[in-house]
């Protein structure tokens, strides 16, 4: 396999795995990012802790997707994630709930 057909593979592989976020993202309520991973869930626990002086994030993820071009299945039951970093969580807005003013 020459170097260009890796690329070419890898390249497909990027471009399945955006668009299968691209169908999946509508079942979920939260995008959260860490400094690993990148995950779509529907509850999300964060919790703040300090050991030793030290502060860091003790998270939960029910319901979830990552965004890993190298899992081959990206949709787990539950995700906990222990990081010293920061974690992002937003809530996702749902098409149908947004309202156009008259």
């Amino acid at each position: 396999m020459s170097a260009e057909d890796l690329e070419n593979y890898e390249t497909d592989m990027e471009l399945a795995l955006y668009r299968e976020y691209r169908d999946v993202v509508g079942l979920f309520s939260y995008v959260v990012e860490t400094e690993r991973r990148f995950y779509l869930a529907n509850h999300v626990d964060l919790q703040t802790r300090s050991a030793d002086g030290e502060v860091y994030f003790d998270l939960t993820l029910t319901d979830a997707w990552v965004w890993d071009v190298y899992r081959s299945a990206r949709f787990v039951k539950k995700v906990r994630v222990i990081t010293f970093k920061d974690v992002n969580v937003e809530e996702l807005t749902k098409t149908d709930d947004l309202q156009l003013p008259d």
